[in-house]
Parts: C-alpha cells; structure tokens; sequence
C-alpha cells in the first residue's frame, strides 16, 4: 500500500480519482490547492503525488517544487486538460517523473502509478537506483563529454521514461536522429518500433499514404491496402524527422494522431485508433514558420510538449577529438587500415568551425 497525495482544485474530479485509487489498496490523501497540498506534505510521508496543473492559489509547478523539498523520496505525475501543455518543459527539468493528459483513460494513469511504486520499492530496497538504461551515461552511443551535451542527456533521462512528446531542434548534422533512438530505447515502448520518417524527402500525397496508409483502390496502382507508418509503431514511437517540410493541410491530419490517437488511410471513411508516441525534428524556425503562415500553431504546441536542442558541434568543441577517434577506429575496421590522429591533427580538428556539424566530421569510405 502507498500513501498517495491527489491534489486538485475540483472536487469531484479528485474524490472520483481518490475513490478508484483507495479501491486499488492504497492510502489516499487530498487537496485542494497548492497551499493545503504544501500542509499536507509538511505532516504526512507521501510516496507519489498526482497533482493538476491549472489551481486558483497556484500550479502543479509549486506543488512539484513543494514535495521535491519536503519529500525528496516522492515521484510527481501532473495532470491536465490544456492541450500542448508548454508547461511540462519546466516541469521535467524540475524533477516531474511523467504527465497525464485528463479525457484519457484512467487504467493508463494507473498503470504509470503502480510502474512509479514499483521503482520505488526497488530503490528502497537497494536495485535500480537508476532506471536501467535511462541515466545519461545509459546512451552508449553518444558521445558526450562536453558539459551542453550532458546537461542536453540529463533531460532526455527524464523525458525518455513519459510519454511526452518531443521536437528535437537543431542544425542539419548535428545528430538528431541518435536523440530521438536513445529516447525511444529508455522509454517503456522500447521493445516496440521505432518507424522514422524524413518528411521533407517525399511529396505530400506520398507522404499522408506513408503516414497513414491507404485503402485498397484509395489512388491508381493501389491494388491492396497499406498501414502507414502510425500503425507500424502501434505501441512503439514514430519519429518524424524535419517536421517543418510538412504541407499545412496534411499538418491537419497530424493533428488528428496528436491529439485523438486516430489516424484515417487516404480513401478510407473508418478512422483507426494507434497508440504511438511521436518524437519529431527540424532544423528550421518553426516559430517563424507560423508567423509566415507554414506551421500550423496548433500542431506546434502539440510537438513542442518537451523541446530539446542538440547543440552544434562548435558549440562542444570539447567531444572534438573523443567523436574524431569514434569514426576513425570504425572506419579502420570496416577498411582494414591502421591510421591514426596525433596531437597537432586533433588540435586542429578541435579548432575548426565544422559548419556541417558532425556529419562533416564522419569520414566517408569514398573520401579515401
């Protein structure tokens, strides 16, 4: 049994939520509002708190940042209504262990409760005192030894786990997509697909077919139906890479997938429900695009949920000479060679601008 803090400034909708936690065995207590929450974790142990976002006296912000200081031990889910939720940027950063958008079922809540006590008892009882593979030195396949790209890792170690959405900015180059895989590999979809797609690479009604499938004789030369790519990750993650090439009509039907979980194959009138949790990229100002007219604000807010930008490689000059030896070594076993870096050669690459960012610096067979 755990002792569970259910903060809300609603009353129904927190003794309903009170109500079917206490039927699950644990100790319930509630509050409605940030000051009687504050109270109550002065006075009481408490293992988990599931707090609202939006209260008269304040936000679930104060009350994370209240537990964090007086019950250290206790993980934080926040709930809310309002779409986009920019707010669980500062939230995740702060300590928050997941979100939970309200409308959604509750047996999903539940589930990420009882998976947040179960770490717990493991911690208490001296296993996991990290979740396995989700601590920043769990991503052996980025090198990060400057400080931007480990206080970049502490944050995808805390995201990685929810199921928030995430837009990864930054420069062509610079390794969005390795983000974007060791996001899904600590998440708990990890034995799921992955399904990437680079939405600049094809023409938009390719593209909605490649997304969402299509129906049997939906266009010419489809003979059969196809599943898009949100069905392939059903329970995994799709990763949409350079976002900001998508069409605005076809942004729409983004939407859609966002915000309802359903998606509908180009000539099908039956909509088709996924769960797929959605990580995208862009090396464009998608801010800007809005402005412009190009990105819809309503799909932005929906993807920016947590942002993450991968700093340019000038910017981490320190993993220079670490990265150069990394591709050097693989490249010497896939070619059957032996060359080297001395001090003065990695120096020099230290030195440079690498405007190309880490794709400049990997070195191609055909370069040799």
């Amino acid at each position: 049994m755990a002792a569970i803090l259910v903060v809300d400034d609603q009353a129904s909708a927190r003794s309903t939520l009170a109500l079917l936690l206490k039927k699950r065995g644990h100790r319930v207590m509630q509050a409605d509002g940030v000051t009687t929450a504050a109270h109550l974790l002065a006075e009481e142990a408490v293992d988990l708190v599931i707090t609202d976002l939006r209260m008269p006296d304040g936000s679930g912000l104060d009350v994370l940042r209240s537990a964090k200081t007086r019950r250290p031990s206790a993980d934080i889910i926040l709930l809310t209504a309002y779409a986009g939720w920019e707010s669980a940027k500062e939230a995740m950063p702060l300590g928050a262990l997941d979100y939970f958008e309200k409308g959604r079922e509750p047996a999903e809540l539940f589930e990420r409760v009882d998976r947040a006590l179960a770490e717990q008892a493991l911690r208490r009882d001296g296993h996991g005192l990290r979740r396995p593979g989700v601590d920043r030195d769990g991503f052996p396949a980025i090198i990060a030894g400057s400080a931007p790209m480990r206080r970049m890792l502490d944050l995808v170690a805390r995201v990685a786990p929810t199921d928030a959405t995430v837009l990864i900015q930054g420069e062509s180059g610079t390794g969005k997509e390795l983000i974007a895989r060791a996001i899904h590999s600590a998440s708990r979809r990890a034995g799921r697909p992955l399904v990437a797609l680079n939405c600049g690479a094809l023409p938009e009604p390719l593209l909605e077919s490649e997304l969402f499938g299509h129906a049997k004789g939906a266009f010419t030369g489809a003979s059969t139906s196809k599943k898009g790519l949100f069905e392939e990750a059903d329970g995994g993650t799709v990763f949409l890479d350079e976002v900001g090439e998508m069409a605005p009509a076809l942004q729409v039907k983004l939407l859609r997938a966002l915000q309802d979980g359903e998606v509908r194959p180009v000539g099908s009138n039956q909509p088709i429900t996924v769960d797929a949790r959605v990580v995208s990229a862009t090396n464009q100002d998608l801010e800007g695009l809005m402005r412009q007219g190009r990105f819809r604000e309503d799909v932005f807010y929906r993807l920016n949920v947590i942002a993450l930008t991968v700093p340019p490689l000038r910017e981490r000059c320190d993993d220079i000479p670490a990265l150069a030896l990394h591709f050097l070594d693989r490249f010497n076993h896939q070619q059957e060679r032996a060359l080297g870096l001395d001090a003065e050669a990695l120096a020099r690459l230290a030195a440079y601008a690498w405007p190309g960012n880490v794709r400049e610096l990997e070195p191609r067979s055909s370069a040799w």
